[in-house]
């Protein structure tokens, strides 16, 4: 199959183009390309504004499938919306015209094409429109199926801002300690995230796209006020000094996050995390999450025993990834014949990672096996310390 992608080098056609060659390269195994018996064989034709023109008779006369992304958002002059939406669709279809080729075209549209509220007078909906109506009497001349997408406000890595998404605008400003700006905070927007674009891409390619009668639709779209969504992307920064994660079990904001970590600049990919150290090693919270417990990491120093504790309720599991070590649990308290309970051991190896579960009511501990090398552990605990309530008693194994 070979697919022809328009305005390949923008914000979506390069997300695209991306998915596109690594289901090409076997990279990608997650999309499954229906029409495509070897993916291998997948050729991917890119035409941008400066792609040489002569290249667009070509790829149309010989491509299977057609991602028309190409589009003008922030002309200089508003005549530009027709001449780089409509007029571009023009000469697209028409050369598909010249060489007989009825393969299936996609048309990236917007909702501003609706013209209706506050679109009403968008001369950028209004070459969007006349795209539509290009492509819909294209259907019907030539019997060629066209699919028709109006996009909402989309959003992304790789979307640029101070053009025209609020996302990338907030994301890019907060993540370099700009200043963002709210108007009106009440304004509802709808969303599409880019990898649910992407998706819905695909199963376009593969003839399963989703319709919505005459158009065509991301079925994941997100709807949300103005003033809450620079509140969620304006919170991200702080997370690092708490150690605490976004709530992921919302999607928009687990996607939101991916969107703002890509507009970070380099020196900022890095950041300090406090190390408790005393005589015995380290100890250092690495992220801490509202629900699911905290997570650190030990390094304990030669022949150091750690721990001989217990709690009431926080159970914790321990896992060495560097060094050797033992593990020793042991019940609190006497059995029936008033003896003390057994000890309990595990040998633990980086050599071989495994979890030990830290039991509540056992007083545990880990040892440092080694008279040279550091044990390093990483541990997990259902809570996050509360020096209120540590929930940590002192015993000896």
């Amino acid at each position: 199959m070979k697919v022809l992608v328009t305005g390949a080098r923008g914000f979506v056609g390069r997300n695209l183009v991306a998915t596109l060659e690594a289901i090409r390269d076997a990279k990608d195994k997650s999309h499954n390309l229906s029409r495509i018996q070897n993916p291998q064989k997948l050729t991917i034709y890119e035409y941008d504004v400066d792609t040489e023109k002569n290249l667009l008779d070509t790829f149309c006369s010989d491509c299977d499938f057609v991602f028309n992304l190409a589009g003008v958002n922030r002309p200089k002059e508003t005549s530009e919306f027709m001449s780089g939406n409509f007029g571009f669709a023009s000469e697209l279809l028409n050369t598909l015209k010249k060489h007989g080729n009825t393969c299936p075209v996609m048309l990236s549209s917007s909702v501003q094409a609706s013209l209706t509220g506050r679109y009403a007078d968008s001369e950028y909906g209004k070459s969007k429109k006349s795209g539509e109506d290009l492509f819909f009497s294209y259907a019907k001349e030539r019997g060629a199926k066209v699919l028709v997408y109006r996009f909402p406000n989309l959003f992304g890595k790789w979307c640029k801002p101070n053009y025209n998404s609020a996302v990338a605008t907030f994301c890019h400003n907060v993540a370099n300690d700009l200043p963002i700006q709210v108007n009106d905070p009440s304004v509802k927007m709808n969303l599409v995230y880019i990898d649910d674009l992407v998706d819905e891409m695909i199963r376009a390619l593969n003839g399963e796209e989703t319709r919505d009668e005459d158009f065509c639709c991301v079925p994941i779209e997100y709807e949300i006020k103005l003033g809450f969504l620079a509140e969620i992307i304006s919170g991200f920064p702080k997370i690092r000094g708490s150690l605490e994660v976004p709530k992921f079990s919302d999607s928009l904001t687990k996607k939101l996050y991916s969107t703002w970590l890509s507009y970070l600049p380099a020196d900022k990919f890095i950041y300090n995390l406090h190390m408790n150290i005393d005589d015995r090693g380290s100890f250092t919270e690495i992220l801490r999450t509202s629900d699911r417990g905290q997570f650190s990491v030990n390094i304990s120093k030669p022949n150091i025993t750690k721990g001989n504790h217990w709690h009431h309720t926080k159970n914790e599991k321990f896992v060495v990834v560097k060094g050797n070590g033992l593990i020793q649990l042991r019940k609190i308290g006497k059995d029936e014949n008033g003896n003390d309970y057994p000890v309990v051991e595990y040998h633990v190896s980086g050599e071989k990672i495994q979890a030990v579960e830290m039991i509540p009511g056992y007083t545990h501990n880990i040892i440092n096996l080694s008279d040279t090398e550091d044990l390093v552990t990483f541990m997990w605990a259902n809570e996050c310390f509360d020096s209120n309530k540590p929930d940590t008693f002192f015993e000896e194994v």
